[in-house]
């Protein structure tokens, strides 16, 4: 997808971080926009700081699929088509897989992989039915290629996405359609990952345990000293321009991501 300019975007997960960080891009690049969240403070700031662009927002919790379909039927009949989705919604949470309660795993999976499959159903018949070219992204992370400990749930739920994502550049391909999908896998970065219990819903809320909070420190100086989210943004303008699928934000991962191919056909477990 050469040009961007004149196209239009959807985003989920604006209000911060990267997806905040994909609109100000985007709409630098001429699109207009189609911003969500749950989070309506943040989601009028981001519009705010897209400047002159045409946007409109829609609250809308990605792990609900009506919510997702009203955001596509708002996207296709108020801008006219979309050319370039970015499931971006996220949330995190530490702690030993074992300890992880039933609530857990449906508001991770809920985010983080239903909101990725959610967005492929609402919006991607109508995207081929455009025929036009188009790109989908899928904001997995570098949890979904190097699973380590103390953050089990969400390695499951973006391992998931990850599958989620080639499956379905993979079906894009053998049906004949222009749209190509990109999976973009962050290491560290400048965002609220780290404070995802501020939009956790009240009806699977768990209280932390002592591996969460354990695992809460590590996950904040991480952040703490990662790169912009802007330089995320930057790379996956790169990435629909050359149509890359795989996007990986940090090289020491594609060396990690080597060496863990190489130690699991070799059947050994995979260092840090």
């Amino acid at each position: 997808m050469r040009e961007l300019s004149g196209k239009v975007a959807v985003v989920t997960g604006a209000a911060s971080g990267i997806g905040r960080a994909l609109a100000v891009r985007f709409a630098a690049e001429g699109m207009s926009l189609m911003l969500a969240d749950v989070d309506p403070g943040g989601l009028a700031e981001t519009a705010r700081l897209a400047g002159d662009t045409k946007v409109l927002t829609q609250i809308t919790d990605v792990s609900d699929e009506d919510s997702v379909r009203h955001l596509a039927d708002r996207a296709f009949g108020e801008l006219g088509a979309v050319h370039l989705l970015c499931n971006n919604a996220g949330v995190y949470q530490g702690g030993h897989l074992w300890t992880r309660t039933p609530e857990d795993f449906t508001w991770l999976l809920g985010v983080n992989l239903w909101g990725v499959l959610h967005g492929v159903g609402a919006f991607v018949p109508r995207m081929i039915e455009q025929d036009t070219e188009g790109h989908i992204v899928n904001t997995v992370s570098v949890a979904g290629l190097l699973a380590g400990p103390r953050a089990g749930g969400y390695a499951v739920s973006k391992y998931a996405a990850l599958a989620a994502s080639q499956s379905l550049a993979h079906d894009l391909i053998a049906t004949g359609s222009k749209l190509r999908v990109t999976a973009l896998c962050p290491g560290a970065v400048r965002t609220r990952i780290n404070r995802s219990e501020r939009v956790r819903p009240v009806h699977l809320a768990v209280a932390p345990g002592p591996d969460d909070l354990d695992q809460q420190g590590r996950v904040d100086a991480a952040v703490d000293k990662g790169i912009d989210p802007s330089r995320v943004a930057d790379m996956v303008v790169a990435a629909v321009h050359e149509e890359r699928f795989l996007l990986i934000t940090h090289p020491e991962h594609e060396t990690g991501l080597r060496r863990q191919t190489e130690i699991l056909l070799a059947g050994g477990l995979p260092p840090l």
